[in-house]
């Protein structure tokens, strides 16, 4: 490392410089909702059920899997996200439909492992500035494959406009980056005591865009990547003087797994955890249990729902409908021609939101719409709502599936149906091709190809 921190910010943390000499670990997430286990005998991470250590880095470009959305790379230290959420959730006494708002979510690890946290009939809106970190964003929300959430692009201050309106707001806001001096040799470069004073400036911006979007009752969850007051223990004590209303919430940690709280600020230090610089705190806008006022603009009666299933987008639509595995949940329409797939119950409040916020996506995509075609999307290949056996299917092995994320030509076996075929990798869909006898068209979406030529010789296996 480069770059002397000042003491005062590093003396709560013992051994911190020479950790951020070290290499960083590795970890990954599997994705539960699509049958993936944490691997028998690997190193689990201690606070998230779905997390745990490689003992090196593999080329994860060239992992299928990794494309397929059955696991995603996060920091260990990132994971917490997971346990903040459930507590949140526990804490306010919600069992499902909670609405929760990531509001600095590129590139989508903190989204997913608050989507992994939520109940059942819960909705997450991931926001990012930079748009072209918002297009990422939703890239990898769509690979992970949950229907129930939207992708929206823009300044925090548009949520002005959503007046006590998310359950759980998490904000992992921009900041100096002292905890990826390991991972970011950019971070070393760019850090300055000024840079710390000019982020925590916007970072009270950002909190106070937000603190009005919160219902009451509604819990923040403030996170950063670095280790400094100004930027955090400064940070909970100016929202606590600023806003009546707000109460600190103790994140339940038990001291074994090394974590540092020092005024009520909860850190992840290298040299103390297994896992990059992360500090966390919540607090609530009253009392964290609060009743949640009646909103019943996200309920769909059942019998609004039945009509809203039968009703097609389109008048070639209504085949969308057996895509799904539970089509009668889902409010299906054109978009511009694009067919999207919105979970029913919150088909209401998507709308709404779509009026106030630059909406890059929403639901699932599950397919387009060309002359008198209607194309299934990539999105609808690795959702969690596709219907298995609505396509045919065609396993591939490895070389064919690296060919196919690189958007080559994959042949199809003969007697391979014509039309729409679904190709899977070790059983899980890695998707559409269209076949038209003599050769297959490839759907894999150009944007989201491997672009690298060299391929390893023995396929990297992760999960």
């Amino acid at each position: 490392m480069s770059i002397m921190l000042p003491k005062d910010f590093i003396s709560p943390f013992p051994g911190l410089e020479e950790a951020l000499a070290e290499e960083p670990a590795v970890s990954v997430r599997v994705n539960r909702a699509k049958g993936i286990a944490v691997p028998p005998g690997a190193a689990a991470v201690p606070w998230c059920p779905a997390g745990f250590w490689l003992d090196d880095r593999p080329q994860f470009t060239w992992d299928p899997a990794l494309h397929q959305g059955l696991y995603y790379v996060q920091d260990a230290s990132s994971m917490i996200t997971t346990l903040a959420v459930r507590q949140a959730v526990a804490l306010m006494g919600l069992t499902s439909e909670v609405l929760l708002l990531d509001a600095c979510a590129a590139p989508g690890g903190k989204t997913i492992a608050a989507i992994d946290a939520l109940p059942q009939g819960s909705f997450a809106v991931a926001n990012e500035y930079v748009s072209g970190r918002a297009v990422i964003l939703a890239e990898n929300l769509a690979k992970w494959g949950n229907p129930a959430k939207m992708v929206t692009r823009g300044d925090t201050s548009r949520f002005r406009k959503l007046p006590d309106t998310f359950d759980i707001v998490m904000a992992d806001v921009p900041c100096s980056g002292e905890g990826m001096f390991r991972k970011d040799p950019e971070a070393v470069r760019q850090w300055t005591p000024a840079l710390v004073e000019e982020c925590a400036v916007r970072q009270r911006e950002i909190v106070a865009n937000l603190w009005k979007t919160l219902r009451p009752g509604g819990i923040f969850i403030y996170s950063t990547c670095t280790f400094n007051r100004a930027e955090n223990e400064d940070m909970l004590a100016w929202i606590l003087s600023e806003y009546p209303d707000s109460m600190y919430i103790a994140l339940d940690i038990p001291d074994s797994w090394g974590t540092i709280t020092t005024d009520g600020c909860t850190h992840f230090v290298p040299g103390h955890v297994r896992g990059e610089g992360l500090t966390i705190f919540m607090v609530s806008k009253g009392q964290a249990d609060s009743c949640r006022p009646q909103q019943q603009s996200r309920r769909a009666s059942s019998a609004d729902r039945g009509r809203k299933a039968r009703k097609p987008a389109v008048a070639v639509a209504p085949e969308c409908f057996r895509w799904l595995d539970r089509s009668e949940d889902y409010d299906i329409r054109d978009e511009n021609g694009r067919i999207v797939a919105v979970p029913a119950l919150w088909s209401a409040k998507a709308k709404e939101l779509s009026g106030k916020l630059d909406v890059v996506g929403c639901g699932i995509e599950i397919a387009t719409v060309k002359g008198r075609d209607i194309i299934p999307s990539q999105s609808l290949a690795l959702s969690t709502s596709l219907r298995r056996g609505a396509f045919p299917e065609v396993e591939v092995v490895y070389a064919d599936a690296v060919a196919y994320l690189r958007r080559e030509a994959v042949a199809m076996p003969d007697g391979t149906p014509r039309g729409f075929v679904l190709l899977t990798y070790r059983g899980a869909p890695l998707g559409f091709v269209k076949n038209i006898g003599n050769r297959a068209n490839n759907l894999y979406p150009a944007e989201w190809r491997i672009l690298s030529t060299h391929v390893p010789s023995v396929p990297p296996s992760v999960v």
